[in-house]
């Protein structure tokens, strides 16, 4: 089980191919189950027990998401369909995750990974497109990665959890970061590659997990392509090593080029 820091709970098994069913075909399964609406963006089957027009725009967004972090970082697209399962309200969510998931601990939104396609549940609150942003961004990494870094997954979940207009400079640790630099309180890469357990990653750990991403999207050209050669060794069951070394290797200054970059930032 691993939490994330809305304690929210995903659960992780190997990775499966699915059959893509076609969308008149989903959509009479899907109201024959119950399911009000549904549709299909991009990789994602997204089911709902409400009507999705008001979504349209979200929707939208969503079936971008997966060109937008492949252009990001060069991931490739799911082998894959991904299912998006919304409730309207908490409490026909809590119905159907007893029904479904009856061990699974409460959280406001889910991601699952088991022996078939990787679902996303969430319910209808303040932050629902932020949460569903957050969990897909999640669902598409496990569905072409063998494994991800948790800092890593966290970091870049963290930064598409955003519509695109916002990712780069409307994120709200922004301004933390850019204070936190300047007296040397962003933690480490070589330290954040330590943790392994979502249940002990702080506030701090996710913001920073979160700086050192926009670092080597933004920053120097360099950090970018470790980033992205790291995500296609992943892909490629190539070792890795680590991230933090491979940066180091082509930034040797490494920690005082990460400052500079939040210092000189245009927000």
């Amino acid at each position: 089980m691993m939490i994330s820091h809305r304690w929210w709970t995903r659960v992780m098994a190997g990775l499966a191919a699915a059959t893509i069913l076609h969308g008149a075909a989903i959509s009479s399964s899907c109201r024959a189950e119950g399911w009000a609406d549904v549709r299909v963006a991009g990789p994602f089957v997204v089911r709902a027990d409400f009507p999705m027009a008001s979504l349209e725009p979200l929707l939208s967004e969503l079936a971008q998401l997966q060109t937008d972090l492949g252009r990001a970082v060069g991931l490739r697209a799911p082998s894959e369909p991904i299912e998006l399962y919304l409730f309207q309200s908490e409490q026909t969510y809590r119905a159907y995750l007893g029904r479904h998931y009856p061990k699974m601990p409460y959280r406001r939104a889910l991601f699952i990974k088991g022996d078939g396609p990787g679902r996303v549940l969430v319910h209808r609150n303040p932050e629902f497109a932020v949460d569903i942003r957050h969990e897909c961004t999640h669902a598409l990494l496990h569905s072409t990665l063998p494994v991800v870094p948790l800092w890593l997954d966290e970091g870049l979940a963290e930064y598409f959890e955003l519509s695109p207009r916002n990712r780069a400079s409307n994120n709200p640790y922004l301004k933390s970061v850019v204070w936190a630099v300047r007296f040397s309180m962003v933690s480490k890469i070589e330290d954040l590659e330590q943790e392994t357990d979502f249940s002990k990653l702080s506030r701090n750990d996710y913001r920073d997990s979160w700086a050192w991403v926009h670092f080597m999207l933004h920053g120097p050209a360099e950090a970018r392509h470790e980033l992205i050669q790291f995500l296609a060794d992943l892909q490629a069951n190539s070792p890795p090593g680590t991230l933090s070394s491979r940066l180091a290797r082509r930034l040797p200054n490494l920690r005082s080029r990460m400052a500079e970059h939040f210092k000189t930032w245009k927000r």
